[in-house]
């Protein structure tokens, strides 16, 4: 009887547990459901009244439009290559220079607008305001691109600008001479137009950015620090339009680049006795050094998806999914462990998920028959924004765990500061407004750079960095940055000129206008 009791008791306890679960799971389902539907964290401020400040439009005659092209073509013709901190083509960036004041007239002539050259190539130019209460902003772009070999394949000589099948090529047309242009384009046609802004604002242009940034737009914080400058936002390169790059996505999608990873070089190194190949030893200074970076990449960095910006990525463009990704995105506080174990299968979507370990160079050995006596590797780490250069670093010694191997931090920084993108935040509603007024269709939300901008350096005068140029990338694209056939489409070319027009009278507003919550009482 007590064993019957007892069998009762266990059968009634699991039938309380399978319904619990059974109970928990429904629940948890129909939540998710809801919210799937329900779920749309890009409404912004679409319901807002916004106060009305672009009084100019921009109506180009089909001289003016040849006109413009002809100036961009002439840029990317200029060679502005930086191949190291102390290797840029110094007589192009002269070059450069003069094409600017040539083809800018208004901009090198306005008594409005003060223009400084700083570290000998880069450029700053200041456009007070009217209202000089209003704190401004900074537009940046650089001169400078990575160098380029014909050989490797392109379709027209990178330097060209060639016209093929409706696109220029060459290399600076998406890195990063359509905003140099663009920017200073839309300036001179505001000029023309008899502009004043009503809120002051500064464009940094500088020459050394693909080799670090640290006699131009370093330089340019320097002065700007040095007259006490603050700034409301600042504006830079990044990230762009994606149109069917994002498998599933419906319709194209605007990213504005609200973080940067960090960056850390690392060098392992191994010494140890020379000796003749005849002779060696059990275990060579090159094997030991392999087995270390054999380890750094068998034992990735953790997952980290879900707790930095790229979250809010996949939930802005969650409502653009269709079923069942809609579901996986509008639930992230549910998916997020199952979401990285599938983005972390590509190296592109493996960028999101956490720090990634690439080791670029590995060097030793003088002769076939010799055994080297020492043994190096250098190791490029992009830091996911919530990990910190130190926790990196420790890691590394963790899983390298080897005292014969020695490991050098060669250079470094933590991951940017995330910049508020909320309905409050002025520079990324500014932004978003400007795309969504040009481009109705797109998605617009935040994301991560994976790469390094000059923006970084201006972190000490302003809270609130963005990454963003309205350059159309389809399927294909993005390996063309820094890649082979570089190019942009000649209508893109004139969007990113329009939208630089539009958004510097956007910024004139004085405020934002209040959340579309604060407007309807439900």
């Amino acid at each position: 009887m007590t064993g019957h009791s007892a069998r009762w008791k266990l059968l009634k306890f699991l039938k309380v547990l399978l319904f619990s679960v059974i109970f928990s799971i429904t629940v948890l389902f129909l939540v998710a459901t809801v919210r799937t539907f329900t779920f749309d964290a890009d409404a912004g401020l679409q319901l807002g009244k916004w106060e009305n400040t672009t009084a100019i439009s921009l109506h180009l005659s089909p001289q003016q439009r040849k006109n413009l092209l002809a100036n961009f073509k002439a840029a990317i013709q200029i060679p502005t290559v930086s191949f190291t901190e102390t290797n840029v083509n110094t007589s192009a960036l002269r070059e450069f220079d003069g094409l600017l004041r040539k083809v800018f007239p208004k901009i090198f002539s306005s008594s409005l607008v003060q223009h400084e050259m700083v570290g000998n190539y880069s450029h700053l130019l200041t456009v007070p305001g009217s209202e000089p209460d209003l704190e401004p902003y900074m537009l940046l772009a650089h001169i400078d691109v990575v160098p380029a070999d014909e050989a490797d394949g392109w379709d027209a000589p990178p330097f060209s600008a060639q016209e093929l099948n409706g696109f220029i090529y060459g290399r600076g047309t998406i890195d990063n001479k359509q905003s140099v242009m663009g920017i200073l384009q839309a300036l001179e046609y505001l000029l023309e137009r008899g502009y004043t802004p009503r809120r002051s604002f500064y464009i940094g242009l500088g020459h050394d950015e693909e080799v670090n940034g640290l006699h131009g737009a370093a330089n340019i914080v320097k002065l700007l620090k040095s007259r006490g400058v603050k700034l409301r936002y600042v504006l830079d390169e990044g990230l762009a339009v994606l149109d069917g790059v994002i498998s599933g996505l419906d319709g194209p999608a605007a990213l504005i680049g609200i973080s940067e990873k960090g960056q850390a070089t690392v060098k392992l190194s191994v010494s140890s006795a020379p000796g003749h190949s005849s002779m060696p030893p059990r275990e060579s200074s090159i094997g030991i050094l392999a087995s270390a970076v054999k380890r750094l990449e068998e034992n990735p960095m953790p997952r980290l998806f879900g707790y930095g910006p790229e979250r809010g990525t996949f939930e802005h463009l969650a409502h653009k999914f269709g079923l069942p990704l809609r579901f996986i995105m509008s639930n992230l506080w549910l998916f997020s462990p199952l979401l990285s174990r599938v983005l972390e299968r590509k190296p592109d979507t493996n960028a999101f998920v956490r720090t990634t370990t690439a080791v670029t160079m590995f060097n030793s050995g003088v002769k076939i028959n010799v055994i080297p006596s020492y043994a190096e590797a250098f190791v490029n780490f992009r830091i996911h924004s919530a990990q910190t250069l130190q926790e990196v670093l420790e890691l590394v010694e963790s899983t390298v765990s080897d005292e014969r191997v020695k490991v050098e931090l060669v250079n470094g920084f933590d991951p940017l500061s995330i910049s508020s993108y909320d309905e409050n935040t002025f520079g990324y509603q500014i932004i978003k407004k400007t795309v969504q007024s040009m481009f109705p269709q797109l998605t617009v939300a935040p994301g991560i750079c994976v790469g390094n901008t000059d923006s970084r350096h201006y972190k000490d005068i302003t809270q609130d960095i963005y990454r963003f140029a309205p350059s159309w990338f389809k399927p294909g694209d993005p390996q063309r940055f820094h890649g082979v056939n570089e190019r942009i489409s000649i209508q893109n070319y004139e969007e990113i000129v329009l939208f630089y027009f539009q958004l510097i009278q956007n910024n004139d507003v004085r405020k934002l206008p209040p959340p579309h919550s604060s407007q309807h009482e439900l």
